[in-house]
């Protein structure tokens, strides 16, 4: 996450209100999460946690589960934090709780992002939708040209690099153009990826990529 991506997120959560709800998809070790938590606490908001820390070389299991509960807790945000282990495809079917900000950073594939966004059918009308690698997953990249671009519920509103900002609103003909605005910047992120899978990160420098880590 870059700084520019924690304030984004800060901002969010500072907008809301006494009493209003942050769900966060994919909290990993909790750095987000705490970035939400601090802002929530400012507002008089929460932030309830979805994840369900499975094992794994990339996620870790229970002991990245134990290491989030322990930032969260030494950032003394245990009164603002509620954690829900669980996978949020299979939570949110029979989820009842009123929700003001969603954020997405949860698996990135096309179907598990896309069933993620309906999320917002606990969201009030206008409300932001925060997702981490937009434009820097090809899975999540699809379901934002499929969810947003063509469809009718989200309004593209700006991105801190691979984190875009929506409103649950439908979009105007304006509003979609700068989506597509947008996939020039995508289709260079994943042309970078593949360079650096091929260990090509000289090509990748002409690019403007000097990092061994992938665009985000």
């Amino acid at each position: 996450m870059t700084r520019a991506q924690g304030q984004a997120l800060w901002d969010a959560a500072r907008r809301l209100e006494k009493g209003d709800v942050v769900l966060e998809i994919g909290s990993h070790q909790g750095r987000s999460t705490i970035v939400l938590g601090a802002a929530a606490r400012t507002a008089g908001a929460t932030v309830i946690a979805v994840d369900p820390f499975v094992d794994g070389r990339l996620f870790g299991g229970s002991p990245t589960r134990q290491l989030f509960e322990r930032n969260v807790r030494e950032a003394g945000l245990d009164d603002v934090v509620e954690l829900v282990a669980g996978y949020s495809t299979a939570l949110r079917p029979d989820w009842d709780r009123p929700i003001q900000l969603l954020y997405i950073d949860g698996k990135h594939d096309y179907w598990t992002y896309t069933d993620d966004l309906r999320w917002s059918e606990h969201l009030p009308p206008g409300a932001e939708i925060l997702v981490h690698d937009c434009f820097s997953s090809i899975g999540v990249t699809l379901g934002t040209i499929a969810k947003v671009l063509f469809g009718r519920r989200y309004t593209y509103v700006d991105r801190a690099t691979s984190l875009a900002r929506f409103r649950l609103s439908p979009p105007s003909t304006a509003d979609r153009l700068r989506v597509l605005a947008q996939l020039p910047w995508f289709a260079r992120n994943v042309v970078l990826k593949v360079l650096l899978r091929l260990r090509l990160r000289p090509v990748a420098r002409l690019l403007g990529h000097d990092s061994p880590f992938d665009p985000y």
